[in-house]
């Protein structure tokens, strides 16, 4: 749009505004007290540092304040109700959720489901895809006798599913404790371990010893930083002392090279023979990797571990077969390759090139037991293919039900839709308008419905549909905007648009169906959903144009989205609202301090506000390898520019905000979100209103319940439906 045509908005925009309800702002800046400190010539203001310690009385009653004040205003919004009404309606029109399926040995099958009725999901078992369901593990039943909401973290399941081991927390904490069944009995195997929030279980072979990471144990006087420093992976049979395990990875183990801020996760190769040991500089993509022979370390010798790649060699992701490891590396190509590492002879250098790079990003590979899966990214969408272990055949596609997105394997998890045991794979598809399908792909390449997970009315809407772009950005590179709206959309620039983006750790935003997003279309409403530099859309080139000192390409990128919406008449800035969650704060803070001009509302959730502060946090030091470190002039700089908290400007007109956060946020200090707020309410002129949303029984959003989850979105839709004056959710005068 041009000036021109942003001038001769103006007087609607004025308008729009004084028709718009706009009580006092729900938060009032308290008392400002300044702790200023000089990085590199720079001073840097800190006027809200005291908000940092939730803990002390003034700071905890203004937190209480500003929650109760802004979920009253949001409690006011006269459709609210209706929205959160039509969510309900939806969700609980399919019997039930089924996520996170494990095939194991002897047709069993293990997943989590939540039912209709039902406010978290549950671990189930079955043996056989007809057979009957068995409740393993019910967090709503300990939630009953705790008083507190609790959540499955993770879970992984012996050979033959004879034991399952699981990690559970408390509102939202993330704090896991370790625990161990026996799934024919359902009684607990030893005592619950502690400190297990990486716990990463792995089964031996024959199912009688257990590879768990446990974090140190902090003692009084150590600084928090030190929370997720120096773990180790221990080994201990079924049922032992967990305070009595080994030692076998991590820092101090002999034939192990790592940091102190490094993470060790080791697990066992589904045919017993090697511990594969894994190593996570924090946050950053590229992994390092270690191997043993198991039998020797589980009859009690030290493990024997040979270094097969580091960090310099660009591996993303593995998978095991047959005495060798497939690798994902970037190195030398930006869109990855797969590489074939034997673990007897392991010399990365001379490492089989299985598939070269080509066209379409790899973005994840599984191995079964006929063949490697390969998932490829084109454009967003994700397609699937595979090659045959033995000889130079080349890859062959497997035509899928949906043209949309899935995983192969998970990282942080190690969790596999294939294992060498078995042939095919178990896939977990959907897309912009297909809700989540579980898929059995055969070893012949045949794809069929597992019927896992049930079918709903509103799962398959024929009247959505998505419109794929490409967005030319400040410097001519070219953003993709996926636009998911209904059938018929009018471009008159008065659709209710929601633009949401991430754009950090090289996260893509996949096509996915979120059945709650259907009360946002019901409303007239447009969701814009982008890929800015920072996310690997394109492969790691893309990535790192929004990394460190490029990251505001990730910002600019966002905004040229926003403009083109405008230009477009999707939307106009009276009626265009932005929304990001955890590291997606960043992307919508900084859109919003650069543009304040171009938004109705703003919604950062669970958002990092502060990047100056954050390196001070338990889960600062993991991230310093995706954002930089403070200590450095470099460093400083780059975090300084990209910290929504000190960018904000007194006597500037800023858009309504709304940060919502989980007091018990392990991963974003809360903190980051009342300081913001803080900030915002003590230099915002504009009179639109700045609410801080709180849940005390909720963390990062992981875990959240049914309930939890749809109460949010609620007031998310409520809240930016009120901003942009949409009719039937404008609060009455006072």
């Amino acid at each position: 749009m041009t000036l021109r045509h942003l001038v001769a908005a103006l007087p609607l925009a004025a308008a729009l505004c004084s028709a718009l309800a706009q009580p006092a702002s729900p938060t009032v800046a308290p008392p400002a007290k300044d702790v200023p400190e000089t990085f590199f010539g720079t001073t840097v203001h800190d006027p809200y540092r005291w908000l940092e310690d939730v803990t002390s009385p003034e700071a905890t009653a203004w937190m209480k304040t500003s929650n109760e004040r802004s979920r009253a205003a949001l409690a006011a919004i006269p459709g609210r109700q209706q929205l959160l009404a039509s969510m309900e309606k939806v969700d609980g029109s399919v019997s039930a959720r089924v996520v996170s399926v494990v095939r194991e040995r002897g047709d069993r099958w293990f997943f989590e489901r939540r039912g209709a009725t039902e406010n978290q999901f549950k671990l189930l078992m079955r043996d056989g895809l007809a057979g009957r369901d068995r409740v393993l593990v019910d967090p709503e039943a300990i939630e009953k006798k705790t008083g507190k909401p609790h959540a499955i973290n993770y879970y992984s399941v012996a050979p033959g599913g004879t034991h399952v081991a699981y990690g559970l927390s408390a509102q939202g904490s993330e704090a896991a404790l370790l625990h161990v069944m026996d799934t024919k009995s359902g009684r607990a195997v030893g005592r619950p371990i502690s400190r297990a929030d990486f716990g990463s279980p792995s089964f031996s072979a024959d199912g009688r010893q257990l590879l768990f990471a446990r974090l140190q144990e902090l003692k009084p006087g150590m600084p928090a930083t030190e929370k997720y420093q120096r773990g180790q992976v221990f080994l201990m049979r079924l049922g032992a002392d967990a305070d009595k395990a080994r030692p076998v990875f991590g820092l101090g183990v002999p034939g192990v090279d790592l940091t102190p801020a490094e993470i060790p996760i080791a697990a066992f190769t589904p045919d017993g023979r090697w511990i594969i040991g894994y190593v996570f500089n924090g946050t950053q993509r590229e992994i390092t990797l270690y191997a043993t022979p198991a039998a020797p370390v589980q009859a009690g010798k030290p493990p024997r571990w040979t270094k097969l790649v580091g960090a310099a060699d660009e591996v993303s992701s593995a998978a095991y077969f047959a005495d060798a490891l497939y690798l994902v590396s970037h190195k030398g190509a930006p869109r990855s390759q797969v590489l074939r590492l034997p673990l007897k002879s392991p010399d990365i250098a001379r490492a089989e090139r299985v598939v070269p790079q080509g066209e379409q990003v790899v973005t994840g590979i599984a191995s079964a037991a006929d063949a490697l899966y390969v998932e490829r990214r084109d454009g967003n969408i994700k397609r699937l293919f595979k090659r045959a272990h033995a000889g130079t055949t080349p890859l062959q596609e497997i035509t899928l039900p949906v043209a949309g997105s899935f995983r192969l394997n998970d990282n942080e998890s190690l969790a596999s839709a294939a294992d060498p045991r078995l042939p095919g794979l178990v896939l977990e598809l959907q897309s912009w308008n297909r809700a989540r399908q579980v898929w059995i792909v055969e070893a012949d390449g045949t794809v069929r419905n597992s019927g896992l997970q049930p079918q709903g009315p509103y799962d398959a809407p024929e009247d959505i549909v998505s419109t794929e772009v490409k967005v030319k950005s400040h410097d001519g590179a070219l953003v993709p905007l996926s636009i998911i709206h209904r059938k018929g959309a009018v471009l008159d620039g008065r659709n209710p648009t929601i633009l949401y983006g991430y754009a950090s750790y090289g996260i893509t935003e996949a096509p996915m169906f979120n059945p709650g997003r259907l009360a946002w279309l019901d409303a007239g409403g447009v969701l814009a959903v982008a890929n800015p530099r920072g996310s690997s859309v394109y492969g790691q080139d893309w990535y790192k144009a929004g990394w460190q000192a490029t990251k505001p390409n990730t910002w600019k990128d966002f905004i040229a989205c926003a403009e083109w919406l405008i230009a477009q008449k999707w939307s106009t800035p009276q009626r265009l609202g932005i929304l990001g969650g955890s590291a997606g704060g960043i992307l919508v803070g900084r859109a919003m301090t650069e543009r304040p001009d171009l938004f109705a509302a703003v919604v950062p959730a669970v958002g990092a506000l502060d990047m100056v502060r954050a390196e001070v946090t338990p889960n600062g030091v993991p991230n310093i390898p995706e954002f930089g470190t403070r200590t450095s002039e470099a460093g400083f700089r780059a975090l300084l520019a990209m910290s929504t908290y000190h960018q904000i400007v007194d006597g500037t007109k800023y858009p309504a905000v709304m940060l919502t956060h989980g007091v018990n946020d392990p991963r974003v200090e809360v903190w980051h979100s009342t300081k913001t707020a803080a900030r915002l309410a003590a230099a915002s002129t504009s009179g639109k209103p700045i609410l801080l949303r709180l849940d005390y029984d909720a963390g990062h959003g992981i875990g959240n319940t049914r309930t939890q989850q749809m109460q949010e979105r609620a007031d998310v839709y409520a809240f930016f439906l009120w901003q942009m004056g949409v009719d039937g959710y404008q609060p009455k005068a006072p």
